[in-house]
This record gives structure tokens, sequence and C-alpha cells, in this order.
């Protein structure tokens, strides 16, 4: 079995989301970067395809070269999926252009900047016929993947009640100003981000990571944005409560002002029966806690868990695996759902386990609706 072929636009010198997903792919053996348009000016975009060993006539020096000369190529010379992964504002039509072209689409979340948008390529989706997996790693972590499964299997009853929070620190200064830090600046500008900055960021994997798990539907939100560094023209502090179908509720937290903080994404789902409690910085270890028993702590790698966290996990219990995996289990997920559409058969579910257009598309729904929910006197608005 070959491997596949993939371009990526975006990822270039000085990125940092770029260098994961190439990690990620070449952790399974699955696929190999053979074009790219990597930067967004030809001269760091064609440095950058020099250092990452691309030949010079698929190093391109912006993405539509890129895709006028994979249109050009033969069929069996021509790539299988694009990665995109540039700032949020190029995610439309990049997409857009390469998914019309009938050349499957993975894209970095969040989606696009509006559910327009995203309904378009819903469309051009439809008509070509082409995967599109969106980015949303945490569902890739294996105890993610349990506690979706424990869920599902009635171990913890009918949810009552969920609560994610999501807290780093890393603009709890107005890192943007220095110059020297380009995450911040593009993140910052609602330009390049959207309308939204730490919600959308980190907030939309808060929201992706609630529904991955629980399969609960947003009714209804309230949400209160802040901007806590001044001069700064995006929100940097989000909280909401939501309200999903069936009578649930639900916190939801996510802040880049949280000084001293890193990356503390952290799940709790309670239940008639019992409570479920992972957190993203101990990534190999799920807590569940029944209300008639004793309190266990399970553990990525162990035979008795789900076959689909079995599938997510590459070494022993004990041996830890994280991020890049993570990443590299949804990845896999589109692979194996590409790979079964060229040998003419239909994706097995258990493989074919990543976040689609329609998760992506109602993260961009989820970001909308809680900007509208912060700018309203009413506050509670429906989803």
């Amino acid at each position: 079995m070959r491997k596949l072929r993939y371009a990526m636009v975006g990822g270039g010198q000085g990125a940092f989301i770029g260098a994961v997903h190439r990690k990620a792919l070449a952790l399974d053996g699955q696929a190999e970067l053979v074009a790219g348009a990597l930067a967004s000016t030809p001269e760091r975009a064609h440095a950058s395809g020099r250092e990452l060993g691309l030949a010079d006539d698929r190093n391109h020096a912006d993405w539509q070269a890129l895709l006028n000369d994979e249109l050009k190529r033969p069929a069996n010379e021509r790539i299988d999926f694009v990665s995109i992964v540039t700032p949020n504002h190029l995610h439309y039509p990049v997409a857009k252009a390469f998914a019309e072209a009938g050349i499957h689409v993975v894209c970095d979340k969040p989606l696009v900047h509006t559910s327009e948008q995203a309904a378009e390529l819903a469309r051009i989706v439809e008509r070509s016929g082409s995967v599109f997996g969106v980015t949303y790693n945490y569902g890739g972590y294996p105890m993610v993947r349990e506690a979706r499964a424990l869920v599902q299997g009635g171990a913890i009853g009918e949810i009552r009640k969920v609560v994610v929070e999501y807290h780093q620190g890393w603009l709890a200064t107005k890192l943007e100003d220095g110059g020297d830090n380009k995450q911040a600046a593009w993140r910052t500008d609602p330009a390049r981000s959207g309308a939204a900055g730490a919600l959308g960021d980190i907030g939309s994997h808060a929201e992706n990571l609630v529904a991955t798990v629980t399969g609960l539907e947003i009714e209804r939100l309230c949400a209160d944005l802040g901007t806590f560094v001044p001069g700064r023209r995006l929100d940097d502090d989000a909280s909401m409560l939501l309200r999903f179908r069936g009578g649930a509720r639900g916190v939801l937290v996510a802040s880049q002002i949280a000084a001293g903080c890193e990356n503390g994404l952290r799940l709790r789902v309670f239940g008639t029966t019992g409570t479920l409690d992972w957190r993203q910085e101990e990534p190999n270890t799920l807590l569940h806690a029944p209300l008639d028993g004793p309190p266990r702590l399970l553990t990525r790698g162990s035979p008795w868990l789900s076959e689909s966290a079995r599938l997510a996990t590459r070494l022993p219990a004990g041996h830890p695996e994280g991020f890049i995996e993570a990443f590299a289990n949804v990845y896999l997920g589109v692979i194996a759902h590409i790979r079964a559409l060229q040998q003419g058969n239909a994706p097995d579910p258990l493989l074919a386990d990543y976040p689609t257009l329609a998760d992506g598309a109602r993260g961009v729904r989820f970001i909308e609706k809680a900007l509208e929910s912060a700018a309203s006197v009413q506050k509670w608005t429906d989803f």
C-alpha cells in the first residue's frame, strides 16, 4: 500500500502548528509531503520548501500556483490531499479552491470566519465528494475516545452537567506588540484571526471536546467575553453558561490571560451515576468516579479499554503518548476514509474517526452565537 501524497499550505519558517502537522503525518508512515506553498511571501515559501526537501518544481510561491500545478499533473502523480495550516483568514479561499478541484482537504480550526462560508464549503464538498477533515486534535487522544465510549455505554448514566476549562497564560501581556512573535501577531489581529480571539482559538477546542465526548447539542448559551490587556483588539478571556437539548447544563471557560498556566484544558462530565474527569496536561489517564463505588483511574494502553481507545494507542501502558500522537490519530481517520474511497469501499466508522466539516461548521456557529450573546443585553441566545 503506497503512502498518500499530500501538500501543505502554510506552516513554513517561523510557524508553530505546521511542524506539528508534519510530524504527526510522518508518525505512522501513511503519508509523505511532496508539494507545498509554505509561507505568505515567495522568498520565505521557497526557502521553507527547500528546508523540507521539496523538489523545485513542487515548491511553490503561493497556493494558487500549487493548485494549478497539481491539476496539470497526471493522476498517478497528483496529491491525494492538502493540509491547510495558514492563519484563519485563508482557510476559506484555499479550502474552497481545493475542494472544488476534487482534492481532499484537511483544515486547521476554526474552520472559516462565517457560517455562510461553512455552508458554501458543505455544498462544494457534497458535489465534489471530497473528504474534509478539521484538526480538532484533542479528540484524537486515546482517553478522550475512552471517555466518549464510556458515555455512549451508559457508564455515568444520564448527563446532568458538563464543565470544560481551557486556561493559557501566554497572552497575559501584549506580546503582539514585540514584533518577534508571529503567533501572537496574527491571532490577535481581527483581519486574520476573525471576530474572536481566545474564544475562537481555544474556546472552539473546548466546544468540540464537549461535543465529541458527550454528543450533547447546545440549545442556548449565555456568554461574557472580555479583553483584559489594554489595546488588544480581540477577546482574551471568555466565560459562558450552556444549556443543552434534553436538559443538561454546562459551563465553558477559555482564557489566554491566565498567568502561569500553560495548556490547561480540562473536561468534567457529571452524570446521574458517575463522573468523568480528563486533563490534557495529563492525557494518559481518565478518572471515572461512579456513584456506588470507589473512583478508578483508567490508563492509556490498558487491555480493558474500548476498541476506539485501543486503536488510538501506539505504545504500551506506562509509556507516555501525547499531543503529536493525537494529531496523528485525526490524520489516520482522514487517511482511512480516503483509502476506502480509493478502493471503492464504504469507510469503516471505527477507523475513519475524525472531526468532519460538520464539526467545523458547528464550531463556527458556536463562535458567532457566543459573540452575539456577549453583545446582547438579553444574554441568553438560541443556538
